[in-house]
């Protein structure tokens, strides 16, 4: 069926007996100018959370409509020598920047001095490509306080899965004050080299028993770090996973890896807390930033995403006992020739979970498949149980100024679980238009509705 308003115009393709959409007034359904609300008023109304640090580059500018081109990073400030204090140049402690000979020996030597030092400490990966290992760099260091990471260089990692006996390159754990950063007139890359063995390896998108995915660069209850101007490419899993941390600001990435890369997310977040993920660029085969169980206060803006997946909070309910995500804000954001658009994603079949307090806004999308979407019925692969419904509660989920170009049948795809429904989901300025082949009106779906929602509202859009 169609309707069409003064405020808001919607086509909806209906898939399910079961739906249930609920509360939408009539004085917002036909926009009667005495009766309608002030939008400000129909805004869900969520729990205040205290907000993440932000990085020193606060946003990205917002790009021209239509323009596919993702600029440059800007170019990385050097340190100032009262701040870089003793440097501990990991080539005298015996890498060697040939590209061939495996360095992590010297690495943790140089890291174990610079960790232990008593004072103001830089650990420096000078220019030149080193061939890196599996390596993990502990803490705490002295005085609680870790030294300042100073890559000028490109890192290559080992291309056979063999190397590897868990499933990260780089690791940081248990450190509080870190600053890993690219600077110099070099660039400072991380190349994952996952063209070489692990992406010819049976994908998690196909079958749940996959090869172990290895992160580039992996931060494990990590305090109060930033992590700038540094290149990620090619990466055999996530290029940065951050799990069980806090107070992580995140800016000036530049990652990239193929699209059909498999489960080479940019930036993924689990089990933690204050992180601010801004100002990055980020092209891989998977979802751009990808925001999991137990996440809280999560900040992501000023990025330009594509190729991939989008911008998704989820997978959720994959597994038993995942903590609840509350508290996630995506803004500002340009998303470019993406499967998806905004995306929350549950498992059919999952245990209880919730999700609460999400925002996506003021965000541009330029021929995206899928611009907005919930998906409770997430299965990338074929082992899922689909007779049973998710049981991850999704609850005030504002959606607000999303606007460009798709290419599929629906701009807007509410898939909710049967038995949990969705609550408070709030559209307000979405302003989408279909760019697809001619499939007429009657073939093309703008909203699409399945399961049960509770309090759907509709606002001031047109898609």
């Amino acid at each position: 069926m169609a309707f069409s308003m003064e405020n808001i115009v919607v086509y909806i393709a209906l898939f399910h007996l079961s739906i249930v959409i609920a509360e939408i007034p009539t004085c917002q359904l036909f926009g009667s100018p005495n009766l309608a609300p002030d939008p400000k008023a129909d805004s869900p109304a969520l729990p205040n959370i205290p907000p993440a640090r932000l990085p020193k580059p606060c946003q990205a500018p917002e790009p021209e409509a239509g323009s596919p081109a993702l600029p440059p990073i800007p170019p990385a400030d050097s340190p100032s020598e009262e701040s870089r204090g003793r440097v501990f140049d990991v080539t005298e402690y015996g890498a060697v920047a040939d590209g061939e000979k495996e360095s992590s020996s010297a690495f943790l030597a140089a890291w174990k001095a610079a960790c232990n030092y008593a004072g103001n400490a830089t650990f420096l990966i000078p220019e030149g490509t080193f061939f890196l290992g599996p390596i993990s760099f502990h803490g705490p260091c002295f005085n609680n306080w870790s030294p300042n990471i100073e890559i000028r260089g490109t890192l290559l990692a080992p291309g056979s899965l063999d190397a590897f006996p868990s499933s990260a390159w780089i690791a940081f754990r248990n450190l509080y004050g870190i600053n890993l950063t690219g600077s110099g007139t070099g660039e400072a890359r991380i190349d994952g080299k996952g063209e070489v063995e692990a992406w010819k390896k049976s994908s998690c998108q196909k079958s749940i028993n996959c090869n172990r995915l290895v992160a580039s660069l992996y931060f494990f209850e990590v305090s109060h770090a930033t992590i700038s101007n540094i290149t990620l490419a090619n990466s055999k899993g996530f290029h940065l996973n951050i799990y069980v941390s806090d107070n992580i600001d995140v800016y000036n990435l530049n990652i990239s890896a193929p699209p059909d890369s498999p489960n080479t997310d940019g930036v993924h977040i689990g089990e933690s807390s204050s992180i601010t993920i801004a100002s990055s660029t980020i092209g891989v085969g998977d979802d751009c930033v990808s925001i999991g169980p137990g996440s809280i206060n999560i900040s992501v803006s000023g990025i330009q995403c594509g190729p991939g997946h989008g911008i998704s909070i989820g997978s959720l309910g994959k597994y038993k006992n995942e903590k609840d995500v509350i508290g996630i804000k995506i803004q500002n954001c340009t998303i470019n020739g993406t499967q998806n658009g905004v995306r929350v994603k549950t498992w059919p079949g999952s245990p209880p979970g919730r999700a609460s307090n999400i925002t996506f806004q003021d965000i541009s999308v330029i021929n995206v498949s899928n611009p907005i979407i919930i998906d409770q019925d997430y299965c990338p692969s074929s082992s899922c149980d689909k007779s049973k419904p998710s049981m991850v509660e999704l609850t005030d989920i504002l959606i607000k100024n999303i606007t460009g170009t798709y290419n599929t049948k629906s701009a807007v795809s509410l898939l909710c679980s049967s038995m949990v429904p969705c609550q408070n989901i709030h559209l307000m300025d979405i302003k989408l238009n279909y760019t697809g082949p001619d499939l007429g009106r009657l073939a093309l779906g703008h909203l699409s509705v399945r399961g049960d929602v509770e309090g759907l509202k509709i606002l001031n859009s047109k898609f």
